[in-house]
């Protein structure tokens, strides 16, 4: 028996509209589609953005991500996760696996594509590129990310500060993503810095709570609310772009 072709679709930063042709496609013929889902949240965001797009007899299957840093308990917690997945393909079945943003930028699509490869090392996939959260959040605040020769450098806020402090000092435009509990400590950077008034915050674009921060002084000391689905866009050339 033929196997199923894995789909993995990157569906943009929020607005259902920013889901690319190909991916909005495939959807709408699928029989079986997996979403990614928090442990503490309730239904999938990547769901929710994409459901107009799910024929309603589609069978929709939440998988838990884990919520862990220790290599060796995510690998087994995806490799049990992903068993659901392998037996469609195995059945024949083509299944779509959503993710939000780019499949490839810091995504669970990642994790799960190589915990898949240990049940079917030889499976068909197909990746569709979506949307990043910070070509959004840039097209939104109408903020040139690459210039001219300049470099464009893409961190997790989760990384040592020190990290971002060489960036900074490197020029160009500065991207960082996965802000979370990091906030207070990066705002404190770009002020030292002298980059924060060149720096923006994008928090949920496209979505009904989305936020675009051109003063990242009116922001609170690192509030939950303003970090979730946020990312910051720096200009940290010597002149700022007009």
């Amino acid at each position: 028996m033929k196997r199923g072709i894995l789909y993995g679709i990157g569906i943009g930063p929020g607005d259902p509209e920013l889901i690319t042709v190909k991916g909005a496609r495939i959807l709408a013929r699928s029989k079986h589609v997996f979403v990614p889902k928090a442990p503490a949240g309730d239904e999938s965001l990547a769901l929710s953005i994409a459901r107009q797009h799910i024929p309603d007899a589609c069978n929709v299957t939440m998988i838990e991500f884990p919520m862990t840093r220790d290599r060796e308990e995510l690998r087994k917690k995806w490799e049990a996760s992903t068993e659901s997945i392998a037996s469609v393909l195995r059945a024949g079945d083509d299944a779509c696996y959503l993710t939000l943003g780019d499949t490839l930028m810091y995504s669970t699509y990642i994790y799960m594509l190589k915990a898949l490869r240990t049940h079917l090392p030889d499976a068909e996939v197909v990746t569709i590129p979506g949307v990043t959260s910070f070509s959004a959040a840039a097209a939104l605040a109408g903020f040139p990310v690459g210039v001219g020769q300049d470099p464009v450098i893409v961190l997790p806020a989760s990384e040592k500060l020190e990290t971002i402090e060489r960036a900074l000092s490197m020029g160009g435009t500065i991207v960082l993503m996965k802000i979370g509990k990091q906030l207070g400590p990066v705002l404190q950077l770009l002020e030292a810095s002298g980059h924060i008034d060149n720096a923006i915050l994008v928090s949920r674009a496209g979505l009904a709570e989305e936020r675009i921060e051109t003063d990242l002084r009116n922001l609170g000391p690192g509030s939950p609310s303003e970090a979730n689905l946020s990312v910051i866009l720096v200009h940290a050339s010597d002149e700022a772009v007009e």
